[in-house]
């Protein structure tokens, strides 16, 4: 695999690729030999792991270090061949012979066989930075990272795009930007200096005229990687020269979906909508093929469930017969969607198989048990964007979908494949946008007498003005559809009012800011529920130790709960209840309350599964993704399998913070989550 960043940026924190593109038949020989003679000296029994530099003018390199373990790379390595490194490993270890391990992927072959490609990987690390005040943004030898991405395509260009896609759903892709001011200073120092946003500064200064050469000399990247990124902006010029009324060709359209534009970014460049893009392209008969990764690039018969999507290619490898069940993944792991949610799937994946259905899981992150191609009956690693979706959904002829596993992302394209006629099991995505959208929530709770504390969505500063002087600072603002509280400031004075809102105003002008009444010192309380048809079938109350005001992925979690007044936990059962009913929901939601004096008030209503959901079904045994995936499908369910026990122990649930590894970061707890 090769580092597209030079030496001196963490391996954690570079993108990688994989096989590696710019070495010389020698290069890649000479470093192999080597390996091979480092781990025979050392007397490597299992997985080992090199890391070298290698001088791009001579065939000068040296060892950075050798790990005799199973490293970070493993995983990928493992992902991106499809050979399964830790397996093979630990059988080695027990002393078995490799050429008597069989390979999993092609049942056909051992394990001697090394993995050869016939498609290529890349890996783009997600970073959070922005959730931390005062933090230094630069890349150096100290990881920073809380997560990455991989992208499997048969093209470069295609391969990088759609992992540049899958690190954030506002990523278009390879394309000109504001992430990075067009100025010669900013591109400069971006370029010379990297954070998390060099690869969008190289980008803006293809725009600005910079050569490749020039690039290449403050970054050096190799010519090879910028050459072919110079060959999408090429094409990005092409699709901005029309405009809204004007048919683009089909060789155009064509190419550049082979180059890894999506339609929504094809749409963008040509002033239109995402869907006028996609039915001009089915119009035209340009789909996507299934490819499937076998280990052994196709030389040997492989019939495998490991599947990706490119337009680079002329048949699909595989028939689809199974009209199966499709779980859609977490995605990338990041600050306020972790491995918690890729529990859920697989939960949930292996619920539906244990009961006979035919699965499809759908995830890019490498680093999770949900693209383990054995956990489900198929896989696809691919994005999880309405494109996507719709494009694996149509080819599979597909039952349906699970949405409510995997986070936030899946959530917010809810109302875009209902309106896509995709078929969604449980609650249905109107019911979800009214939990979500908080005029359609609110009016809600008052119809139903539930209290929720005082708010007004408003796009004025005069306004908001008005409305904190009516109920008093301190007030929470954010801008509306969020997740993990991202942009939300809890403000005291009306002076930091109006320097938070001129911050705020420009991060979107379609979303207004929502400002709520803040209510200091009262408990938060999480309560994770499923329920059938509306009608409560599970619920548990998990207690924070912080105050309301620490958001809940950061605070301490008890279950059960230990300081609350009985009349407050009757109240929030009989809340959830209302609000379970008021929304029909069929399956997992999670509603936060706050409670002072007995009095309880809503501050939010999830209809997905949520963060806490692994905690407490490993503390009270109840497994509420199984109750919750049965629910979904019309399986028969028990109600309350644990109705009359009480626990006899006491679970706790406490964050992991990474402020040490984050040079500058202010480690002071608020309303935006911080731990990883």
């Amino acid at each position: 695999m090769e580092n597209f960043d030079p030496l001196g940026i963490h391996t954690g924190d570079s993108i990688v690729v994989a096989p590696s593109q710019t070495l010389s038949d020698e290069d890649y020989q000479m470093l192999r030999t080597t390996a091979v003679n480092v781990i025979r000296h050392l007397g490597v029994v299992g997985e080992c792991n090199i890391q070298y530099a290698l001088n791009p003018h001579s065939r000068e390199y040296c060892i950075i270090e050798v790990n005799a373990r199973l490293s970070r790379s493993s995983a990928l390595a493992s992902k991106a061949t499809g050979y399964p490194l830790a397996f093979v490993a630990a059988k080695l270890g027990l002393g078995i012979p490799l050429n008597e391990i069989r390979n999993s992927v092609t049942k056909e072959t051992t394990a001697c066989f090394e993995p050869s490609l016939d498609y290529i990987v890349v890996k783009i690390p997600r970073w959070d930075l922005k959730k931390f005040d005062r933090v230094s943004k630069n890349l150096s030898s100290a990881m920073k990272s809380v997560g990455e991405v991989m992208a499997i395509g048969r093209t470069f260009e295609e391969t990088m795009q759609e992992a540049i896609r899958s690190v954030d759903t506002s990523f278009d892709g390879f394309s000109r930007n504001t992430y990075v001011a067009e100025t010669k200073e900013a591109i400069e120092e971006e370029l010379t200096k990297p954070t998390d946003l060099r690869v969008f500064a190289i980008a803006n200064a293809f725009h600005m005229g910079y050569t490749v050469e020039k690039i290449h000399e403050l970054t050096a990247i190799d010519k090879w990687f910028l050459c072919k990124l110079r060959g999408l902006v090429e094409t990005e010029r092409v699709l901005s020269t029309f405009e809204a009324d004007q048919q683009i060709p089909r060789n155009l359209l064509s190419y550049a979906k082979q180059q890894g534009f999506s339609d929504s970014g094809i749409a963008h460049f040509s002033k239109r909508n995402e869907m006028q893009v996609r039915n001009t392209r089915i119009g035209y008969g340009i789909t996507p093929f299934v490819k499937q990764i076998d280990t052994v690039a196709a030389e040997f018969p492989a019939h495998t469930n490991y599947l990706y999507i490119t337009y680079n290619a002329s048949k699909h490898d595989v028939s689809f017969v199974d009209n199966g069940v499709m779980v859609l993944g977490s995605g990338v792991y990041r600050i306020g969607s972790s491995v918690e949610f890729d529990w859920c799937a697989v939960r949930a994946i292996r619920t539906l198989r244990e009961n006979k259905f035919k699965t499809i899981m759908i995830n890019y992150n490498p680093e999770t048990v949900s693209t383990d191609y054995d956990e489900a009956d198929r896989l696809y690693f691919s994005n999880i964007t309405l494109e996507r979706i719709m494009d694996i959904y149509q080819a599979e002829t597909s039952a349906g979908v699970i949405i409510s596993m995997g986070g936030q992302a899946p959530n917010n394209i809810a109302l875009a494949l209902h309106r896509n006629k995709v078929k969604i099991f449980g609650t249905s995505p109107e019911n979800i946008d009214g939990a979500e959208n908080r005029y359609k929530f609110s009016r809600m709770l008052d119809q139903i007498g539930v209290d929720q504390p005082q708010w007004r969505e408003l796009t004025q500063y005069e306004d908001a003005e008005a409305f904190c002087d009516e109920v008093g600072y301190p007030v929470l603002v954010r801008p509306s559809y969020v997740l993990s509280g991202a942009a939300m400031n809890v403000v005291s004075t009306s002076t930091d009012l109006k320097s938070y809102l001129e911050q705020a105003a420009t991060m979107s002008r379609e979303h207004p800011v929502v400002v709520t009444k803040f209510i200091e010192e009262a408990k938060e309380i999480d309560v994770d529920a499923v329920a059938l048809d509306g009608k409560l079938i599970m619920h548990c109350v998990s207690e924070h130790v912080e105050n309301a005001g620490v958001h809940s992925g950061d605070a301490t979690l008890v279950q059960p709960p230990q300081d609350l007044d009985p009349v407050t936990v009757r109240k929030i059962g009989e809340a959830t209840a209302a609000i379970g009913l008021a929304l029909r929901v069929t399956g997992p939601y999670n509603i936060q309350f706050m409670a002072k004096n007995n009095e309880i008030k809503v501050i939010e209503c999830n209809v997905r599964a949520a963060r806490s959901f692994p905690f407490v079904s490993k503390v009270t045994g109840v497994d509420l993704i199984e109750m919750a995936t049965k629910v979904m499908l019309g399986l028969p369910v028990t109600p309350y399998p644990n109705r009359g026990q009480r626990l006899s122990y006491v679970g706790v649930k406490v964050p992991q913070f990474s402020f040490s590894r984050l040079q500058g970061a202010d480690p002071i707890l608020g309303v935006e989550m911080a731990s990883t």
